[in-house]
């Protein structure tokens, strides 16, 4: 039988800084890529929102949180991880990450949107992901107390009296674990337009759904007002802070459309994708214009960005940048609590894989990495504090079947997009719920689809045609897989349930 300590799955920042953290306490960390290049993390080019700047404080830090989660962050559970951003920072640098400093040795910090301080900590400019898992997985592969097995799926959990005892990896079969620890990433993947890699398809939720664990925020899915409008199966990104730096959005009239909306370019990401949508339903294109704002140094300051531009024929010192918005991360997750517990005894989720409530129904900028390292420290001391449990041999469990994400891409990116409605969520929960049984993917986008026809009400990232407004008494989602099918039954049926405010 093949056992370990603890079973980290999934190989981006939250997961790396996990089995950091648990050093020397033995890990086996499963990726289905190459650690260090699969996964969101080595993607993220803005930052890590961290209030370290002189005359900024945890307090603001919360309170634009708040302010962008539109009514629906755990305040409490925000506090905590905000708190954490020094420490995280300074973590990451003891694992040797570099983050740009100015001539005088304090931190270059950006601006984003929605942000009330410069407090983006980077690297390299606008390459902060590459630069943090170029360090961390170097650290990884020097840790002898860690165990990598790279281009290895987990295909489910091991649930024994009520817990977690371990996984079932492709080609390798059952392993036994005193703790799992999800860390899989998000679920971009189950739309045609996105920032994210394709293959990122709500892992952690199938894995932890199948296993009776709670979901919570499903409906809620965040779309990067800009990425690159070309045509590529994956869209590049550009990142927020361009906007930071003064660039400025207009139409192919030559029209400042965020000019009369308050926050303009650096309005929460919704409202700016929203507004950028608007445009294009409407025939007209949308472009970032920095040539006033950065002109020739653009290079400088953004050189992934520019090298990205430049590879699709676009000098963004001399040319505006097509974008689009594309799907670009999941609020929604295993809910967990703020040590990264799941429902689950046994079973932990960490980084955009979890929901721990610090988002709410909208992400405010660079606080997604933030998250995966401050919960990968939180979750590892907590497992190491956690009372050891004996490793019994696995029972078995069924698998999933192979299936072709491409059906389930399509109704996805139709009716669960920036806008939605009664009868396209309807259209959508009736075609997924008979793939839903054997289809991973088709299962976790079913409950995402489910929680957002039950929420008759437009917040954040969740936007109803039918239900422009929001809710006076609205509260967080939770389902489970079985809660949500159930639901979706009752939807799908000949004579339907219909939700109201």
């Amino acid at each position: 039988m093949n056992t370990a300590p603890v079973l980290v799955i999934g190989s981006g920042l939250a997961g790396l800084m996990t089995a950091l953290t648990l050093s020397p306490q033995p890990v086996l960390l499963v990726t289905a890529g190459t650690v260090g290049l699969s996964g969101s993390s080595t993607l993220a080019q803005g930052g890590i929102a961290a209030s370290v700047g002189a005359d900024d404080s945890a307090a603001l830090h919360l309170s634009d949180t708040i302010a962008a989660g539109d009514g629906l962050c755990d305040r409490g559970v925000a506090a905590e991880i905000i708190a954490a951003g020094a420490d995280v920072v300074a973590a990451l640098e003891a694992h040797g990450v570099r983050f740009d400093r100015k001539a005088g040795g304090s931190f270059s910090l950006g601006l984003e949107a929605a942000h009330s301080r410069h407090r983006i900590v980077h690297v390299d400019g606008d390459a902060t992901g590459a630069g943090i898992m170029r360090a961390l997985t170097a650290k990884v592969l020097a840790t002898p107390s860690i165990t990598v097995m790279e281009n290895t799926r987990a295909l489910r959990l091991i649930r024994q009296d009520g817990r977690v005892t371990g996984a079932c990896l492709e080609n390798v079969g059952p392993v036994a674990a005193r703790a799992v620890v999800l860390a899989t990433g998000g679920i971009g993947g189950l739309y045609n337009a996105t920032t994210t890699p394709l293959g990122n398809l709500g892992q952690g939720a199938a894995l932890a759904g199948r296993a009776g664990a709670v979901l919570a925020d499903m409906e809620f899915v965040q779309f990067h007002p800009t990425a690159l409008a070309v045509s590529a199966p994956r869209l590049p990104l550009i990142s927020e802070a361009v906007r930071g730096e003064g660039a400025i959005l207009v139409n192919d009239r030559g029209e400042h459309f965020m000019a009369d909306i308050p926050g303009r370019e650096l309005a929460p990401r919704d409202v700016v994708a929203r507004a950028i949508g608007s445009e294009i339903a409407q025939g007209r294109k949308v472009y970032l214009d920095a040539r006033t704002a950065l002109g020739a140094r653009f290079a400088t300051r953004f050189p992934g960005i520019d090298a990205l531009c430049k590879q699709h024929g676009v000098d963004p010192s001399r040319d505006m940048i097509p974008v689009r918005p594309a799907t670009h991360y999941h609020m929604g997750g295993v809910k967990t609590d703020a040590d990264g517990r799941t429902s689950l005894p046994g079973l932990w989720a960490v980084g955009e894989a979890a929901c721990t409530g610090l988002h709410g129904a909208n992400r405010l900028a660079s606080n997604s990495l933030l998250e995966a390292a401050a919960m990968g420290l939180r979750a590892a001391r907590a497992i190491g504090c956690a009372e050891a449990v004996a490793v019994r041999h696995p029972v078995p469990v069924s698998l999933p079947q192979s299936a072709d994400a491409e059906p389930v891409r399509h109704i996805v990116s139709r009716h669960l997009g920036l806008l939605r409605d009664e009868e396209g969520l309807r259209s959508a929960i009736t075609t997924l719920l008979p793939l839903a049984e054997t289809d991973d993917a088709a299962a976790v986008a079913l409950v995402a689809a489910v929680a957002a026809f039950d929420r008759c009400e437009s917040r954040g990232s969740h936007a109803r045609t039918d239900y422009p407004t929001k809710s006076t008494d609205s509260a967080r989602s939770f389902f489970t897989f079985s809660a949500a099918f159930a639901l979706a039954c009752e939807i799908a049926a000949p004579h339907p349930v219909t939700r109201t405010a």
